[in-house]
């Protein structure tokens, strides 16, 4: 059996993401590393804060790549693996698969959601569509000036813009038959060209990071190109990928490929194992949130 770890983006942050984790040695420096960047204690931060600081895109990225390193450190699986992220869990991904330390990749987490705080709009962000097929959203994001942000299986794409034009986009989409459309909980135009002006700056901090070859064990497949060993070409497409459209769903078919059969996704949330559920019934999929314990988690990787 092959297990593939994936890790998650944005927009499902909650009050108790790090509660699994808080009290494991494994987790000590990831968290207070993510407490030093938020400038106040992660835990701290989810419950005295409001939604809307949970998700301002700085903070957003670091909580949710933190989560996914935790959980990755905490259950420490042997089996060789493959690792692949979605959107900002691309980064996480990196740092899981070992490419960087985890306080490494928290803190180029950190710069790249200052990048494209930078180079986007103050009124920017992201919607969903589902129901619709490719060339039918293709022509309404033109329409609104908008972009197609991701694909994902079963016809539910995620949109950039203008957060006024990705709310009209999605209302033109409900009028032409998609069965669910509107906007998210995420204040950056991510994966579109609004964000141009950031893959430059980010790739140049990206070629100063020291990167090792991935852990023993561990292979990172990347939503960019082929599984990643390091080198110039990786930094591009990790930099390029801010600006361009992720095809997530030939990743997870991919990873199928590769003969993956068995999933687990690291969180927050549950979106990408509801998407693999539904996508491909024969996997043996999880999330780190279906569990109440570290130790079922670490009985269902065994």
């Amino acid at each position: 059996m092959t297990l593939a770890l994936l890790c998650s983006g944005q927009g499902r942050q909650d009050p108790a993401m790090f509660d699994l984790f808080a009290d494991a040695p494994a987790a000590g420096a990831i968290l207070a590393e993510a407490s030093r960047l938020l400038g106040e204690d992660v835990r701290s931060v989810l419950r005295t804060s409001d939604d809307a600081a949970w998700h301002a895109n700085r903070t957003s990225q670091i909580l949710c790549v933190a989560r996914g390193l935790a959980a990755a450190a905490c259950l420490a699986p042997s089996a060789p693996l493959i690792v692949s992220g979605y959107s900002v869990g691309e980064m996480t991904a990196w740092g899981v698969a070992g490419l960087w330390s985890p306080e490494r990749t928290l803190r180029l987490t950190a710069l790249r959601a200052e990048i494209m705080d930078a180079a986007g709009g103050p009124d920017d962000g992201l919607g969903f569509v589902r129901g619709l097929p490719i060339d039918a959203v293709t022509r309404l994001t033109a329409q609104f000036g908008c972009a197609i942000a991701i694909v994902n299986p079963g016809e539910m794409f995620v949109i950039g813009g203008i957060r006024d034009d990705v709310a009209r986009c999605c209302e033109a989409a409900l009028a032409s038959g998609a069965t669910s459309a509107r906007p998210i909980a995420v204040h950056v135009a991510s994966h579109t060209r609004r964000l141009s002006a950031a893959v430059p700056t980010f790739r140049d901090a990206l070629l100063t990071a020291d990167m090792a070859r991935p852990a023993p064990g561990r292979t990172l497949l990347s939503t960019t190109g082929p599984t990643i060993v390091g080198g110039q070409q990786a930094i591009e497409g990790l930099a390029a990928q801010i600006d361009t459209t992720i095809d997530w769903a030939a990743t997870l078919e991919a990873l199928i490929e590769r003969g993956v059969d068995r999933m687990l996704e690291l969180g927050p949330g549950t979106a990408l194992a509801d998407m693999v559920r539904a996508t491909y019934p024969m996997v043996d999929v999880r999330a780190v949130d279906d569990f109440r314990t570290c130790a079922g988690i670490t009985s269902w990787i065994g």
